[in-house]
């Protein structure tokens, strides 16, 4: 039943990462080997987020051998690998998707806190500044803030980004 709902996003994570159809499909399945394992180890939060991290991990320790491997063989022939940081790929990947699921869901703020929410997290503006754009003083703009966030504890769970 977890194939058939997850393969895809399964897939499409590990495809992420690899950038090779055939290796991500290899991956894919040892990936599902090992939620399959892990189960017991699993806390009963975010099932598909759980599982996303699951396959970004499996995914980046298959770059890392084939880079190993590659840098095997280049060291034989006297060259050298300049490879990127993989912690930094799937942070990446991680903060990219997450991104997009809360820019969603803030459509689902009231319009007085989407405004200061989209303005202070995903536009990185200041009090002042979102207090002169709303002609309002900062303390507005800080209440407004923690009503939001209020509004997001009561109207969002974990599962909704996952």
């Amino acid at each position: 039943m977890l194939i058939e709902k997850y393969r895809s996003v399964i897939f499409q994570t590990t495809y992420g990462v690899l950038r090779n159809e055939k290796d991500a499909e290899d991956a894919a399945q040892e990936v599902f080997i090992k939620i399959y394992s892990s189960l017991p180890k699993y806390e009963g939060k975010g099932l598909k987020t759980w599982m996303v991290r699951i396959a970004v991990n499996h995914a980046i320790d298959v770059k890392r051998k084939k880079e190993r491997r590659r840098e095997e063989v280049m060291e034989e022939s006297g060259l050298q690998l300049v490879t990127a940081s993989l912690d930094s790929v799937e942070e990446t990947y991680i903060q990219k998707e997450l991104g997009h699921h809360v820019r969603r869901r803030i459509d689902d703020l009231p319009e007085n806190y989407r405004r200061v929410v989209y303005g202070y997290y995903i536009e990185e503006k200041s009090f002042e500044v979102l207090a002169n754009e709303q002609g309002i003083n900062e303390k507005s703009i800080r209440v407004k803030l923690h009503r939001a966030r209020n509004w997001m504890r009561e109207h969002w769970k974990e599962d909704d980004f996952s």
